[in-house]
């Protein structure tokens, strides 16, 4: 008997995913080696190109990716001439983690944990205790910030090691639970501008012997999920953060080390249902979903108890030769979420994932309409989200 033929080409293999670098080159692994450089307990240097300083500073720009850095000289003259020290010197970039989205990079670089132990590995991932979907960059609705993501963060190491700590961004994010579950640990200073928070970084630097100091700028990002990185406005906001970053690193007091990165990069996609798939609209990607969480390059699918399996199989039929399509089990056995996934977290993630690799979207324009609307994208494990720079000048 001949057997079937598969009438179209094949899903794509779970393990031809570009898994990131977690343990030696992803954001998870950058401020542990910082501050084990500075002498802090239960540290890890785990980026071996880093060399120790006794003072540095996070400068994290939302939205940076390396590609879209590498493919705008003439926007950011001053980060394009610091490309070649990236990654202590190798030229090369980190990796964000998966997904390459706001809240679990965060978590990643606060906790110095890769998503599968933080805990927030999506930008709205089901809560097993509620069977609801949670919102983890608003906390919507809310739960418990510390039984949702238990561990300390590295700034709260560096701080109890007597190392000067401090997060210099906009007020609006003192007291959110997000900043709370990752970025707290010593003191916060609230600044509106982009100027002020470069100017107050540095005198934070130079206060202490040893420092460790995080900033932050979000509007590029902002400016990239409305207008697109191909937009004067995202263009205007990369020569503005290009100053800021010249900005700071004039100002740096001695024996300090400046790192600027990103956490994601991102993608401009075409409105059309060629590129932008409506799950409210079709009927069999719906068949058997109770929930539909992340965002439109990195899904995380949760069945109906029991069509577990026929989800995946329709969900690799309709869309596997455009996304990586992984159960749960495969997604964690490839090392999507790092190398481990606490039992706590083994539920909030999908039944399903679905990971993009080509310029497409899942949408759902009822459930999600401002999301559904956004011209850049980001979440996936391709280098135009993945890759972020770590560029590096010392005083």
């Amino acid at each position: 008997m001949a057997l079937p033929t598969w009438d179209h080409p094949e899903p794509l293999a779970v393990g031809s995913a570009p898994v990131p670098e977690y343990g030696s080159g992803s954001l998870a692994d950058l401020l542990p080696t910082l501050a084990a450089g500075m002498g802090v307990p239960s540290t890890t240097a785990s980026i071996p190109e880093l060399t120790a300083a006794d003072r540095a500073c996070v400068f994290l720009i939302d939205g940076l990716g390396w590609e879209q850095l590498k493919a705008h000289p003439d926007e950011a003259p001053y980060m394009t001439a610091l490309l070649a020290s990236s990654r202590g010197g190798t030229g090369r970039p980190l990796t964000a983690g998966y997904p390459a989205t706001t809240a679990t990079s965060l978590a990643s670089v606060g906790t110095g944990l890769p998503p599968g132990a933080h805990g927030l590995p999506g930008y709205t991932v089901r809560n097993p205790e509620t069977e609801e979907l949670m919102n983890q960059l608003r906390w919507q609705p809310w739960t418990s910030p510390r039984v949702w993501q238990p561990y300390p963060t590295i700034f709260q190491l560096a701080d109890a090691a007597g190392v000067r700590t401090a997060q210099v961004t906009s007020p609006a994010f003192q007291n959110t639970p997000l900043t709370q579950v990752a970025l707290s640990g010593g003191t916060f200073h609230g600044r509106l501008s982009g100027e002020d928070r470069m100017d107050l970084a540095a005198e934070q630097l130079a206060a202490g012997d040893r420092a460790l100091i995080y900033t932050y700028y979000s509007e590029l990002d902002g400016a990239g999920h409305r207008f697109g990185v191909d937009s004067d406005a995202w263009r205007g906001q990369l020569m503005h953060v290009d100053r800021l970053v010249q900005r700071l690193a004039e100002q740096l007091p001695p024996r300090t080390a400046l790192y600027v990165t990103a956490d994601h990069g991102m993608i401009d996609i075409p409105f059309d249902e060629q590129h932008r798939i409506d799950f409210d609209e079709d009927w069999e990607l719906r068949a058997g979903v109770a929930l539909l969480g992340g965002e439109g390059r990195a899904r995380h699918v949760y069945a109906v108890r029991g069509a577990e399996s026929d989800v995946l199989t329709c969900w690799r039929e309709v869309l596997g030769e455009q996304f990586w399509i992984a159960s749960r089990d495969e997604a964690i056995a490839a090392g999507w979420f790092g190398p481990h996934v606490d039992e706590r977290v083994y539920a909030r993630l999908g039944d399903v994932v679905a990971a993009a690799r080509d310029d497409v979207l899942i949408i759902a324009s009822e459930r999600e309409p401002k999301e559904s609307a956004m011209v850049g994208n980001h979440g996936s494990m391709t280098p135009v989200e993945q890759l972020v720079p770590l560029l590096e000048v010392r005083s």
